[in-house]
C-alpha cells in the first residue's frame, strides 16, 4: 500500500514548478490530488494529465488564493470530487526583488496578498475541511528568511510571515490533530527562475558558490519531502521549518 493511499491533497500553486513537482510526487505515493492554479490553465491540466496517464487521480481547479469566494470554491470542488481534505500544500506564492527606493504599495499588497493572506485563507478552508481526523498543512517558504538578499525586503518579509505563522499555528491546531510545518527551499530551477532572470545570472554562480552541495535545486529535490510531511512517517512532526537548499543558511 502506497504511503498516501486514500489521501486527499489540494495544492495551490501547482500549475508549474514546485508545486506541479509537489502535485505529482503526492499522487505517485497513492494521494487524489486538487491541482490549483491561478491562471496558467495549461500548465494545470499538463500536470492533471501526468498524473492520470500514471495511473494517479487528479484534478485541476481554478481560483486566486487571496479571494476568498475562489479558496471556498476550491474546497467545495475537492470535497465534491474526492469526498474531503487530508493534506494541503500551501505553494502559491509570487514574487519580485525590489530596491526600498522602488517598493509600492501596490508591489506590497500584490505578494502579501498571495503569499501570506492567500496562506491563511486556505489554511482556514483546510481547517474547517480536515475534520476529526486532523490533517497536515505544509506551507512553502524560501531560505530568503535565512539568508536575506538585498533588495527582497517585501519578499522575504511575507516568507518571515510564513515561518512565524507556521509555528503559531501548530500550537493552535495540534489539539486537532492538524500538523503544521514548512518547507524552506534554496534556490530551484524553474519556470518562474529562468523568467526572473535567476538562471544563468551572478546571484545563482553566487549561490552556487556558498552552497555546500554545490549546485541550485530541482523541483523534485523538494517534492519528496513533502510526501514525507504528509504522510504519517512525520506524524511526530509539528511546527518544524525544514530547510530544504542545499545546505544553504
Amino acid at each position: 500500500m502506497k504511503k498516501l493511499e486514500n489521501k486527499v491533497a489540494v495544492v495551490t500553486g501547482a500549475s508549474k514548478g514546485i508545486g506541479a513537482g509537489i502535485a505529482k510526487s503526492l499522487a505517485s505515493a497513492g494521494a487524489a490530488v486538487v491541482v490549483n492554479y491561478a491562471s496558467d490553465k495549461t500548465g494545470a491540466d499538463k500536470v492533471v494529465a501526468e498524473i492520470t496517464a500514471n495511473g494517479g487521480k487528479a484534478i485541476a481547479v481554478q481560483g486566486s488564493v487571496a479571494v476568498k469566494a475562489d479558496v471556498d470554491r476550491l474546497f467545495a470542488e475537492t470535497t465534491e470530487a474526492f469526498g474531503g481534505v487530508d493534506v494541503l500544500v500551501n505553494n502559491a506564492g509570487v514574487y519580485q526583488f525590489t530596491p526600498i527606493e522602488a517598493v509600492t504599495e501596490d508591489e506590497f499588497h500584490r505578494q502579501f496578498n498571495t503569499n501570506v493572506l492567500g496562506l491563511l485563507l486556505a489554511s482556514q478552508a483546510a481547517v474547517n475541511s480536515f475534520g476529526d481526523k486532523g490533517g497536515s498543512i505544509i506551507n512553502v517558504s524560501s531560505t530568503v528568511t535565512r539568508i536575506t538578499p538585498p533588495q527582497s525586503a517585501i519578499y522575504t518579509g511575507t516568507k518571515g510571515a510564513v515561518d512565524s505563522i507556521t509555528q503559531v499555528l501548530s500550537k493552535e491546531l495540534g489539539a486537532k490533530k492538524i500538523r503544521v510545518n514548512a518547507i524552506n527551499p534554496g534556490m530551484v530551477e524553474t519556470e518562474g527562475t529562468h523568467t526572473a532572470g535567476f538562471i544563468g545570472s551572478d546571484f545563482q554562480i553566487e549561490i552556487e558558490k556558498t552552497t555546500p552541495l554545490g549546485r541550485i535545486g530541482q523541483p523534485d529535490d523538494i517534492a519528496p519531502i513533502a510526501v514525507f510531511l504528509a504522510s504519517d512517517d512525520s506524524r511526530w512532526l509539528t511546527g518544524e521549518i525544514i530547510i530544504a537548499s542545499g545546505g544553504v543558511r
